[in-house]
C-alpha cells in the first residue's frame, strides 16, 4: 500500500524519515511517495485534505483536527526551541521602544498564517497586524534591505541570524515557556482519519522505528540530510537536529500531550482557533 508523505526539507525532519522511506527499518507492507515542501505550504496542503501522512504546525493542525489525527511520534516540542523575533541591529532601540508602547504600523514578516510561531506572535503581541506572509528562509534578507521592520524565525536561522547583523528582541519560545511552564509544541506529524484504523496506527509504529533507528544510528542518514539541508553547515545542521529531535519526538508521552492540550485549551478559550469535536491522537 504506498501512502502520500508530506514533511520539510530541514534537518531535523529529514532526520526523522530518513530510514522510514529508505528502507532501513521494515515498514509493513507500506511504501511511501515523498512529497518535500516548507512547513506552510504542508499546512496549506492539509487544510485541502491533500497528503495521507504529513507534517504540520500545531496551529494549522487545530483546523484540520477533525480530517487528521496526530501521531505519538515525529513531533517537534521542547524548551528553547521556540520562534525569535528579530529586528536589524541598528534598529533596535526604536523598534522595541515602538513595540512596548504598542505600535501598530511595524511591518512583521511570518513565516505563514497557521505556523504556531503566529499563533504565539498573537499571543504575545496581539497589536502587530501588519502582517507579512513569507517563506521562512527569506525573512533575513527581507529585514536587512527594509522590506520588513521585524521578523519571524524558526528552523534553522536560529543559527544564522546574528552573524547577518540581526537583533534578538524576544524568545517568543520562553515567552510560552513562562506563561504555561510546559514544552512548546512547535510541529506534529500526523495521519488521514480516511486510512484505517490499523493502517494508522502501522504508520504511528513506522514513524516511532524510524526515529528510534535515527537516534541509533545518527550518522546514517547524512547524505540525505545534507542533500536537502541547502548548504548549510554540516555543524549546524546536527545543531539544528538536537534542537529539534528529543524525547517528544520518539513519544509524545504525558507530558508532550499536556502540553499540546494546554496549547489547542488556551487558543480555544481565546478563540483563536476553533472548537474541536474528537481526540487529537491516534486511537492506541
Amino acid at each position: 500500500m504506498e501512502l502520500t508523505l508530506g514533511f520539510s526539507p530541514c534537518p531535523n525532519d529529514t532526520f526523522i524519515f530518513d530510514a522510514l522511506i529508505h528502507g532501513k527499518i521494515d515498514t509493513e507492507g507500506l511504501t511511501f511517495k515523498v512529497l518535500f515542501d516548507d512547513v506552510e505550504t504542508l499546512n496549506q496542503k492539509a487544510l485541502r485534505g491533500e497528503l495521507d501522512i504529513t507534517k504540520l504546525s500545531f496551529h494549522a493542525f487545530a483546523y484540520v483536527a477533525e480530517q487528521y489525527a496526530l501521531l505519538d511520534a515525529g513531533s517537534a516540542l521542547g524548551f528553547g526551541v521556540g520562534p525569535l523575533l528579530i529586528c536589524k541591529k541598528q534598529n533596535a532601540k526604536q523598534i522595541e521602544s515602538k513595540l512596548q508602547n504598542g505600535n501598530c504600523d511595524l511591518k512583521t514578516g511570518i513565516p505563514g498564517k497557521y505556523t504556531t510561531a503566529n499563533f504565539l506572535l498573537g499571543a504575545a503581541y496581539p497589536q502587530l497586524i501588519n502582517k507579512r506572509e513569507m517563506v521562512f528562509s527569506e525573512i533575513e534578507d527581507a529585514l536587512l534591505t527594509n522590506e520588513i521592520d521585524l521578523g519571524l524565525i524558526i528552523h534553522e536561522n536560529r543559527f544564522t541570524y546574528q552573524a547577518k547583523g540581526l537583533h534578538k528582541v524576544v524568545d517568543l519560545g520562553a515567552y510560552w515557556e513562562e506563561f504555561s511552564g510546559c514544552a512548546i509544541p512547535l510541529g506534529g506529524i500526523v495521519v488521514n482519519r480516511k486510512l484505517p484504523l490499523d493502517v494508522q496506527q502501522k504508520v504511528n509504529r513506522l514513524v516511532k522505528k524510524s526515529v528510534e533507528f535515527a537516534f541509533a544510528n545518527p550518522k546514517s542518514g547524512i547524505e540525505f540530510i545534507r542533500e536537502h539541508a541547502q548548504a548549510m553547515e554540516e555543524e549546524v545542521m546536527y545543531k539544528h537536529i538536537e534542537l529539534y529531535v528529543n524525547k517528544y519526538s520518539l513519544d509524545l508521552g504525558t507530558e508532550g500531550r499536556k502540553a499540546i492540550d494546554t496549547l489547542f485549551d488556551i487558543a480555544t478559550k481565546n478563540e483563536v482557533i476553533p472548537m474541536i469535536g474528537k481526540s487529537l491522537y491516534v486511537n492506541p
